[in-house]
């Protein structure tokens, strides 16, 4: 029997575990420094982890679609929607892939979601690929509504009604 899974609120305790986290799975995620680190988590809308046996095995931020963001994908979605939910970065620590973190963490985020904003947006890179991101999020119900291209890297970018 496995251990039990446990969704909550990110505290500052968790935010040197999640941040070192954030940066080993680059180049799905970006890097980010601890000053960037800290602007994320005080900007968020939704910080939740999710806890197994081991600590921290994964996390969720995303970020209201008003504020003042310097992501480019962030400023394509407020340029084609008047409100959403964006969902800038989750990670599932690699221990624990393929156990359910991601699924768990997006059932929590939907709900929390519901009702306060009309739609959660995301973007998955296709350059470097991540084919596996790109399905989970299409069974979980977000569309491809478009692809930008920067530099040697693209994004495909996702919408999900709430």
């Amino acid at each position: 029997m496995s251990a039990p899974r446990v969704v909550r609120a990110a505290v500052a305790a968790d935010h040197a575990a999640v941040l070192a986290m954030n940066n080993a799975a680059a180049p799905n995620v970006n890097l980010l420094e601890p000053h960037e680190w800290e602007w994320l988590v005080a900007h968020a809308a939704y910080f939740r982890v999710c806890e197994d046996a081991e600590g921290v095995a994964g996390f969720v931020l995303c970020l209201p679609w008003d504020v003042e963001y310097w992501s480019e994908n962030h400023k394509w979605f407020l340029a084609r929607y008047d409100a959403f939910l964006y969902l800038d970065r989750v990670v599932v620590a690699e221990r624990a892939r393929g156990a359910g973190i991601g699924a768990l963490l997006y059932a929590d985020l939907h709900a929390f979601a519901a009702g306060r904003w009309p739609r959660v947006t995301l973007e998955v890179n296709l350059e470097p690929p991540n084919p596996g991101s790109i399905r989970f999020h299409e069974r979980l119900g977000y569309e491809r509504v478009g692809a930008r291209e920067y530099g040697e890297n693209a994004v495909a970018m996702f919408v999900r009604p709430v």
